[in-house]
């Protein structure tokens, strides 16, 4: 509570006095003889002895009072030239508030935020972190600001003056360059205070269940996973890789159970013993932080734990959960298990026959993210087949009217053009059972003997679009020799009859 003497300088402050105006408003910045602290009452002082000509009061203002509290202030642009005039005499954080104010307000003019540019530029050379900073976010075609180039050069200066942002900025910079070093100078110390608020946390909240631990963001996770990483490419520190990955581990972050697991393992993304690897395996926790990892949708975990089901040092060695594992990751998309799955299941196609369309169903999901060797087993098992002249004829002579009155013969001529089949697989094949999606399965040995099992790959083009329509057209329809398109003789029969040019045409060539 004011004493008597503040309440007369209270009376003779309210009253005009530029001396009791600076006194008053330099108890209320500090908060001392009973009145209490506000720097925005303090600012309103100071403003009122500005206003009245004190020197003093602009470089109370420039020095004393902060972006924040100015920003507040009910008539804004009152406040502006006494930042100017403060940066003038020499106070350069009072040219950083005046720039702030005159940017980020909509009504300066062009002149005077020209003129905001330029003490920016000047509070950034002179060594003010917070202008460099801040004139390093400036729009590199803003008249009077450093092109593109000179940005990068605030950015580094305002780092190194300690502005967090830019620190980030340019640790974000070395990560994207793989420049290791550059990002762990940033982020490893950061990552260190992390696990030792965790560790305090955890001795603190000891009575809590086992596993439990301080809470972090997103973004902290996201520090420690890269530097684990980080670290394990510059082959340091490896308690430290440990910890972190540990910790980002129990917050769930896949990356960092993947690289634990691998760690545990003591083995690389490819199942390879890691060089200079201390100690032994242990495949106990390797799986367990791999299948948590893998669990969340990571493809590289189940192709780690095939890895490890195939090591002949591991106790539970198994071939069938190998195979599981590995086409869990097929199945995400992994290109090395793809190719795998698919070269096993081919080795395999004597064991079982549809293992043949399993293995062209993961060979060309590998040869379709550019595995060459898929591409080469691809075209070996399903090689492209050439047009057919006969069929080529017979889809020319088709007419509209034999299309509606011999429908199916119509749909098989069709099929036969588009993917060159001979006359009697034309004639023969069930549509509904060939087609598998990925590819078309030509088998049709159990009703013509000198026939092969041949296998074509379907793309999402036109031979897509015409399995589709000839889906419909076969639903529910028997194309065995009881059904309505009668034995194969009746077949051949019905299509010399209906296309009885296709056979002059083929006599003629002859």
């Amino acid at each position: 509570m004011a004493n008597r003497e503040q309440l007369a300088i209270i009376r003779q402050a309210r009253a005009g006095e530029v001396a009791a105006q600076l006194a008053l408003a330099k108890l209320y910045l500090h908060g001392a003889h009973g009145l209490p602290q506000s720097v925005g009452t303090a600012l309103y002082w100071f403003d009122r002895a500005a206003r009245a000509g004190s020197h003093e009061a602009v470089l109370e203002i420039g020095r004393a009072i902060p972006f924040d509290v100015a920003r507040q202030s009910e008539d804004v642009e009152q406040i502006w030239p006494w930042y100017q005039q403060a940066f003038a005499a020499g106070v350069m954080q009072a040219g950083l508030v005046f720039a702030r104010l005159v940017l980020q307000h909509k009504s300066a003019t062009p002149a005077l935020q020209h003129e905001a540019r330029n003490v920016l530029l000047q509070a950034a050379q002179a060594g003010l972190p917070e202008a460099q900073w801040l004139l390093a976010k400036q729009s590199a075609d803003a008249p009077g600001q450093p092109k593109a180039g000179a940005n990068q050069h605030w950015v580094a200066q305002a780092a190194q003056g300690g502005v967090t942002e830019a620190q980030r900025v340019v640790a974000e910079s070395a990560w994207n360059k793989r420049n290791w070093e550059g990002w762990l100078a940033w982020a490893q110390p950061i990552a260190r205070d992390l696990t030792q608020a965790c560790q305090s946390w955890q001795q603190a909240h000891a009575d809590l269940p086992h596993g439990n631990t301080l809470p972090l963001q997103d973004e902290q996770v996201n520090v420690l996973v890269r530097c684990a990483q980080a670290l394990a490419q510059v082959k340091r520190d490896p308690e430290d890789m440990v910890r972190f990955c540990e910790l980002a581990a129990l917050h769930g972050n896949c990356q960092a159970q993947w690289q634990l697991g691998l760690w545990h393992a003591r083995m690389d993304q490819y199942g390879i013993r890691q060089p200079g690897a201390l100690g032994s395996a242990n495949f106990k926790k390797a799986i367990r932080w791999l299948t948590h990892a893998g669990e969340q949708g990571l493809a590289e975990a189940w192709f780690a734990l095939s890895r490890i089901y195939l090591k002949p040092e591991f106790s539970q060695r198994s071939v069938a959960d190998a195979q599981i594992h590995l086409e869990r990751a097929a199945e995400l998309g992994h290109i090395l298990a793809q190719a795998e799955a698919g070269a096993n299941a081919w080795r395999n196609r004597r064991e079982k026959e549809e293992n043949d369309v399993r293995a062209l169903y993961w060979l060309s999901r590998a040869a379709a993210q550019g595995e060459q060797e898929s591409a080469a087993l691809l075209a070996k098992i399903a090689p492209p087949r050439t047009p057919n002249a006969w069929a080529q004829r017979a889809l020319r002579l088709l007419t509209r009217e034999l299309t509606l009155s011999q429908p199916f013969l119509a749909a098989r001529i069709e099929l036969a053009a588009m993917f060159g089949l001979t006359r009697a697989e034309c004639l023969l094949l069930d549509p509904k059972q060939a087609d598998c999606g990925h590819c078309l399965v030509v088998d049709i040995r159990a009703v013509y003997g000198r026939s092969k099992r041949q296998l074509l790959l379907v793309d999402n083009g036109a031979p897509r679009q015409l399995l589709d329509r000839l889906g419909r057209l076969f639903d529910d329809v028997d194309c065995s020799a009881s059904g309505p398109e009668g034995n194969y003789r009746q077949r051949l029969y019905r299509l010399k009859t209906s296309l009885p040019q296709l056979a002059e045409e083929e006599s003629e060539a002859a």
